[in-house]
């Protein structure tokens, strides 16, 4: 488990884990041999002479505080090493959230991630400063003290000895007897928690369909599911626990019954029968907890597991040499894409010159989102290169290929901040008048005006306190603020209102200046500047040219611009 854990984490950790082991061991095998001192106590008592014991009885209370400064350092370290293995998880894992394709983030991820993200990480990296110190103490004290018991008296210590393979045979069949009940509940668990999430986002739709007071079907059954597993994975564990006690309490009545049997023959003396016995029931006590602590080791390794599983998850490979583009024309060379076993692009090419502006129409599913994602290198092609400046974008630096992109989607997303702090993602070091100058030109300034608090207006998660149209206009800030030369528009004005939509056309304008664009249209109103339009349909280019050139030849274009314009009485 702690190559696994190593593993998981890093191994520029590898030596302080590695030291906090040793450190806990260490510890371990302390306890077990000041047990010893025990022996020279009692021989001293019932001895000719009680105070005799005085000096080993000195030596016990010394080994005995030796052993708790020892217990203190190990579980300082370990508190220690799991604080910051704890950050560097999440670092870690959020760095190599950050470069997956977005293709990987499908249905159910988001519960699965959640999960892993708070609960399993906490429960992964928690065994160093909460699980591993108790679980050491039970595998090692126990082998120390049977060391002891060898020494003392050697038919006790070879009888407990034999107990060992009994014992760890006992804790290997509980594991693999609960392995399959652990995996099916953690599987409800991601399932539940997906269910939870899909319920919070479903609200309007349920509250517009006045179906507040019901429950929701779907979580019910899930959290019916999760409950079923949990009992089946308490009770599966259920039997090794208590197999587990009824071996180790069974081996301990047989340790009693042959010391008995013993000190009744003459073969020990009854200082070392007591110790013995003393020793025998120090061995019980970890032993017993064998089974919880086994639990919770179980647990955090499946955890372990998962976080092994994301983090070999291959991310998009960055180039070994990467190359600088000096210009941003951009170009798809006879581009396929799949997703599954569903070609969305299919054997595409097509030019954007330096400076023009290309806008992509075509029905729902047609693969014009994608283009823009394939810009951007949310995904890699299956065939054919995506170039700016000449460049594949495979061969270019993610850092440097996103500085050159600016992106505004048709839902934005906010962080939960203030409106300042997300216009500065666009460029985190823009000076304050560059901020204030990106908003007036995204007309941002007029909303930020009748704001309560101004620039530090809280928008929520997500920009849950603002409307769509303001949204908007923070996105095309932000956009403007970073004064990319590519800018890539997946339809922003689809769902505004005619004042926001103004604004944020006016906006975009100005965003679009002097730029190489790509723009997504759901209106066809709002293509009709562009230097160049591509009709696509099932993933191919089935038209291209300028607008008026497209209407007089009266084909998938024309069709779709008559049935756009029809209500507002121009068809």
């Amino acid at each position: 488990m702690i190559r696994m854990l190593l593993r998981v984490l890093g191994h520029r950790y590898a030596r302080p884990v590695r030291r906090t082991v040793a450190l806990m061991t260490a510890t371990a095998v302390v306890e077990g041999l000041s047990y010893a001192l025990l022996v020279p106590v009692l021989r001293a008592l019932f001895g000719g002479d009680p105070g005799a014991a005085r000096p080993w009885l000195i030596a016990f209370g010394a080994a005995v505080a030796g052993y708790a400064a020892l217990r203190y350092a190990s579980d300082l370290s370990g508190f220690r090493v799991g604080t910051t293995l704890l950050r560097g998880t999440y670092h870690r894992l959020g760095d190599h959230l950050a470069r997956l394709p977005i293709g990987w983030y499908g249905p159910g991820r988001v519960g699965e991630v959640s999960l892993l993200a708070s609960r399993g990480v906490l429960q992964a990296v928690s065994v160093l400063a909460h699980v591993l110190a108790p679980y050491i103490s039970a595998a090692v004290t126990p082998l120390t003290i049977v060391a002891v018991m060898l020494a003392v008296t050697w038919q006790l210590g070879l009888a407990a000895l034999l107990a060992v393979p009994v014992v760890a045979a006992v804790q290997l069949w509980t594991g693999r007897a609960t392995a399959a009940a652990d995996a099916e509940r953690h599987h409800r668990d991601q399932r539940a928690a997906g269910r939870v999430i899909e319920y919070l986002q479903a609200q309007p739709v349920l509250r517009a369909g006045g179906r507040t007071a019901e429950r929701f079907g779907l979580l019910d059954d899930s959290l019916r599911e999760l409950q079923r597993a949990s009992r089946r994975s308490a009770l599966s564990a259920l039997p090794g626990v208590l197999g587990l006690s009824l071996t180790v309490q069974a081996l301990f009545t047989a340790l009693l019954v042959l010391g008995a049997n013993l000190a009744l023959g003459g073969g020990i003396g009854p200082a070392e029968l007591l110790a013995s016995l003393v020793l025998a029931t120090r061995c019980a006590d970890p032993l017993l907890s064998l089974g919880d602590i086994g639990g919770q080791l179980r647990g955090a390794r499946a955890e372990l597991a998962k976080l092994d599983d994301l983090l070999s998850t291959p991310p998009l490979p960055e180039p070994r040499s990467p190359i600088t583009p000096a210009t941003h024309d951009l170009r798809f060379d006879a581009v396929t894409f799949r997703h599954g076993d569903h070609t969305v692009v299919d054997n595409l090419s097509l030019t954007i010159p330096e400076g023009r502006r290309l806008a992509v129409v075509g029905p729902s599913g047609a693969g014009k989102s994608t283009l823009l994602q394939l810009l951007a290198r949310f995904h890699d092609v299956d065939a054919g290169a995506v170039r700016i400046g000449g460049t594949d974008v495979r061969d270019i630096d993610t850092r440097e290929l996103m500085s050159r992109i600016a992106i505004v989607f048709q839902d934005v997303y906010l962080f939960d901040g203030t409106i300042e702090d997300n216009l500065r993602l666009g460029r985190p070091g823009a000076t304050d008048a560059e901020v204030r100058a990106a908003a007036t030109a995204a007309r941002l300034d007029e909303v930020i005006e009748r704001l309560p608090d101004g620039w530090a207006t809280p928008v929520g998660e997500g920009g849950a306190l603002l409307s769509g149209g303001e949204r908007q206009r923070v996105s095309i800030a932000r956009a403007l603020l970073k004064d990319a030369p590519v800018v890539l528009l997946d339809e922003v004005t689809s769902a505004l209102d005619p004042v926001n939509e103004a604004a944020v056309h006016e906006g975009i304008e100005r965003l679009m200046a002097g730029r190489t664009v790509v723009m997504v249209a759901h209106r066809l109103r709002t293509v009709r500047g562009a230097d160049r339009i591509a009709f696509l349909d099932g993933g191919r280019i089935v038209e291209e040219g300028t607008h008026d050139e497209l209407l007089h030849r009266g084909g998938r274009y024309a069709a779709f611009w008559d049935i756009s314009m029809a209500p507002a009485g121009n068809a």
